[in-house]
């Protein structure tokens, strides 16, 4: 095959398939630039960083200067997507960033991170915080209390941006057979769209709910991250649309 033939793996140049269709097991989502067909069985939801410290008042992000007054119409639409995707079968990986309590795992004044961390450098500036902000164990890690993991479900620990970096997600998304990852969570010009960054290089087909996500920082940081997506790492949907796809009614659901 040439540069500029059809990939056998594209029976629709509107729909993009990791392979050929198969014998009616795929779903299509509609996306940016593209529809995108997959699998539930090979599709996992990743539910980045949906703590304390980056959805709640009081929480790291609130206490750093971000703004997280938005936060909560988002944490709805990750719980939708959460209920749509166990109700069709699509494994459930949740992210926890942070560190030990004493902050080893963060990294010494020799590590970037020491010094670009804003969880890091506004403990530095208030002492007292210290211990508090996205330390294990702590309010600021956990998990917001509308967001609970279920049976069945993963949670992962991550040191840094990535949820590829010095954590078992690659090697657990192979041994399931997973190729396709949905993005939520927070936040979107971080978190999510580095792990979605590193799945692209990993030949993992990342798609983000642009409504289940936020920023850290001003509007244009979200809008950013997502033509990034978009335009050169990976597809942009909604829940809505996500929900049709696997064929969730979310009203009924609620009701």
């Amino acid at each position: 095959m040439t540069l500029f033939e059809k990939p056998k793996a594209v029976e629709d140049l509107n729909v993009v398939r990791r392979e050929p269709k198969n014998s009616g097991e795929e779903t299509i989502l509609t996306a940016r630039p593209e529809a995108i067909a997959f699998t539930p069985q090979q599709t996992a939801l990743i539910v980045v960083d949906m703590q304390n410290a980056y959805a709640s008042q009081g929480g790291y992000l609130d206490l750093a200067g971000f703004d997280v007054s938005a936060t909560a119409p988002v944490i709805a639409n990750i719980k939708v997507a959460i209920a749509a995707a166990r109700a069709a079968g699509i494994k459930v990986i949740f992210f926890q960033n942070g560190w030990d309590n004493q902050y080893v795992e963060a990294g010494g004044a020799g590590s970037p991170n020491f010094h670009k961390s804003n969880a890091l450098k506004t403990m530095r500036k208030r002492p007292e915080l210290m211990g508090k902000l996205l330390a294990k164990g702590d309010w600021d890690y956990d998990l917001v209390d509308e967001l609970r993991p279920q049976p069945g479900d993963i949670v992962l620990p991550k040191p840094r941006y990535s949820g590829f970096f010095n954590t078992q997600l690659d090697s657990l998304l192979r041994s399931y057979g997973i190729h396709h990852l949905v993005f939520t969570g927070i936040a979107t010009n971080v978190c999510v769209e580095s792990t979605l960054r590193d799945g692209f290089f990993l030949e993992y087909f990342g798609v983000v709910l642009e409504d289940a996500t936020h920023q850290a920082g001003p509007e244009f940081a979200q809008k950013a991250a997502i033509y990034n997506i978009e335009t050169f790492f990976g597809w942009v949907s909604s829940v809505r649309d996500f929900c049709d796809a696997v064929g969730y009614d979310a009203k009924q659901n609620a009701a």
